[in-house]
C-alpha cells in the first residue's frame, strides 16, 4: 500500500467534510498528531479506528486502502470483512499479551522473593554479599515489572465507567494509577472524570 497516497487521500476527504485535523481526531477519540502522521504518510490508521474513520469521511475501506475512490459496480464487503478479521486478530493478540503479562509478573515476583530469602536466611558472614544477592534479584524483577506494566498499557483498552469511552492511556497514567487487578482509577481523556476503569479487549 502507498502510505503517501493514502495520507493525501485522507487529507482531501477530511477537507471535503470541512474538518480540521483536531476535529477529526476528536470524532475518533484520538490525538491530532495521529491524524497528522496518517496524512503525511508516516503511518496508517489502526484497524480499530479504520471503520469509524471511513464512516466519518464517507468512504469505504476499499477506497481508503487504495488511496482513491474506487468505482466498482455491485461492490461487495470483502474489504470490510478483511478489516473485521484484522480487528479480531488484534483482540486475540492482546489477549495473549495479557496472559504473558501475568507470567512475567509472577516470575518477577518469584525472582525478587527468592533473592530476598537467600540474602536474609543464607549463612553468609559478609553483609555486603547479602546486599549484592538482593540487588541481583531486584534488577531482573524491576525489568520484568516494567515490561508487564508496558503490556498492561498497550494491550486492549480501558473503559471509562462514567462515559463508556474506550482508550489506550499513557504509560505514566497506568503507572501512577491506583489499581485492583486490571482495574485502574484514572482520568478519562474524553469526559475528564476519574473512575475505576476496567480493561477490555474490544473497542466496539
Amino acid at each position: 500500500m502507498d502510505q503517501i497516497k493514502i495520507g493525501k487521500f485522507i487529507a482531501a476527504c477530511r477537507k471535503q467534510q470541512h474538518l480540521t485535523q483536531m476535529q477529526l481526531a476528536e470524532k475518533l477519540n484520538i490525538t491530532d498528531r495521529a491524524v497528522s502522521k496518517w496524512e503525511t504518510g508516516k503511518s496508517l490508521p489502526d484497524a480499530a479506528v479504520m471503520l469509524e474513520l471511513c464512516s466519518v469521511l464517507h468512504i469505504t475501506v476499499n477506497d481508503l486502502l487504495n488511496g482513491e475512490v474506487v468505482q466498482v459496480e455491485n461492490y461487495n464487503k470483502e474489504m470490510e470483512n478483511t478489516l473485521l478479521e484484522m480487528v479480531k486478530e488484534k483482540e486475540q493478540h492482546d489477549k495473549q499479551l495479557l496472559m504473558l503479562e501475568w507470567v512475567i509478573g509472577i516470575l518477577s515476583a518469584l525472582v525478587l522473593l527468592i533473592s530476598a530469602m537467600i540474602g536474609a536466611l543464607a549463612p553468609i558472614e559478609k553483609e555486603w554479599v547479602r546486599v549484592v544477592i538482593v540487588f541481583a534479584g531486584l534488577i531482573p524483577a524491576f525489568v520484568g515489572f516494567f515490561f508487564a506494566l508496558k503490556i498492561e498499557q498497550v494491550a486492549g483498552y480501558y473503559e471509562c465507567k462514567a462515559c463508556g469511552h474506550k482508550y489506550v492511556p499513557t504509560y505514566k497514567a497506568v503507572n501512577l494509577a491506583p489499581h485492583m487487578g486490571r482495574t485502574r482509577y484514572m482520568r478519562c481523556p474524553q469526559c475528564q472524570k476519574k473512575s475505576w476503569q476496567k480493561k477490555v479487549l474490544s473497542k466496539q
